[in-house]
């Protein structure tokens, strides 16, 4: 015999009460014990429990059972008071037969921690950002990292900063380890690289402006920004027929790229003069140069030894083959 049946045949025996002992105001109906009817409203619940706290304060009441009463009439208040454990009462109430359902309702709200969700959201979106910053900063110090490591620009580097003066020339009569002088060495050049580097797309150096808080601040701004730019936009250049501008025409081929600002910024300079010079902002010529560039690579491909040996390999063997061949 299942759960349900027994809760069944036990109704059965003692009568399907709306009351059930434990939960709420047990056998007492919290309406009555605050002498106000279902349809009442907030403001009457309030006022009739200040009156009949008034009453029954253990304080003033001298009766034997003034203390339980006062209990019972601060739980009665506590349910009424918020809308959604009312709810959850009055639905016992019209439906004492959902044994299970008015169990989990009630026990939902005394086991689920009440949390606000302005707080939740707060700190989601602090965590995020605190977490974004943080991952921008390692891209940009392993960029760093990175450019150091490449001889040319360590010995451009250090060639900057000997001209400025910054190493020491005299390490013979320098008293320090030879360790302190390379850590000191090497946050010179640091430095010296991440001045002048120019660093662009996701390894950029990241700017607290660009995080999720600052940005979910500025975002109305922005709306305003584009409103008045597609406005601008409209009026120039479908309306008036004016010639776009350089910063049109970047617009127009990154738009074609389908690529982000960062992205496009990225993109070396010798390949925008390509973009320029052979008008891509019109989106027909853009499509011309594509498969041109897409022609062009597969032309290098063709000709690259490493490529020929893949397709070798994947012409006679297959990718997903295995061979004993050592």
């Amino acid at each position: 015999m299942g759960l349900r049946s027994v809760f069944i045949f036990l109704c059965f025996i003692q009568g399907c009460d709306s009351l059930i002992e434990g939960l709420y105001c047990g056998k007492q109906n919290c309406y009555d014990v605050l002498n106000i009817s279902r349809d009442a409203t907030k403001g009457e619940i309030s006022k009739s429990y200040r009156r009949l706290a008034r009453v029954y304060h253990p304080d003033k009441y001298k009766g034997k059972d003034g203390e339980k009463k006062f209990i019972s009439i601060s739980n009665a208040y506590e349910i009424l008071k918020e809308e959604d454990s009312r709810q959850d009462y009055d639905y016992m109430l019209d439906n004492p037969d959902e044994l299970y359902r008015n169990y989990y309702r009630y026990y939902r709200r005394k086991v689920v921690p009440k949390v606000d969700p302005k707080i939740v959201v707060t700190v989601t979106i602090t965590v995020v950002s605190l977490i974004q910053y943080y991952v921008w900063w390692a891209r940009y110090n392993e960029a760093i990292s990175q450019i150091m490591m490449v001889p040319k620009y360590r010995l451009k580097a250090m060639e900057m900063a000997s001209s400025q003066g910054l190493l020491s020339k005299q390490k013979k009569k320098d008293k320090r380890t030879k360790e302190e002088i390379k850590e000191e060495e090497n946050e010179i050049l640091r430095k010296i690289v991440e001045e002048n580097a120019d660093i662009r797309g996701v390894y950029c150096k990241p700017s607290v402006v660009d995080v999720l808080w600052v940005q979910l601040f500025i975002f109305p701004y922005y709306i305003y920004q584009y409103i008045v730019w597609y406005i601008r936009w409209i009026w120039r250049f479908n309306i008036k027929k004016v010639e776009y501008g350089d910063e049109e025409k970047k617009y127009l081929i990154r738009r074609h790229l389908k690529v982000s600002q960062g992205q496009f910024d990225a993109i070396p300079d010798e390949q925008k003069e390509v973009y320029f010079e052979r008008e891509a902002w019109i989106l027909d010529n853009f499509k011309v140069l594509k498969e041109e560039l897409v022609e062009e690579e597969k032309r290098k491909l063709a000709n690259n030894s490493k490529y020929k040996m893949y397709r070798r390999y994947m012409k006679n063997k297959g990718g997903g083959r295995m061979t004993f061949e050592d």
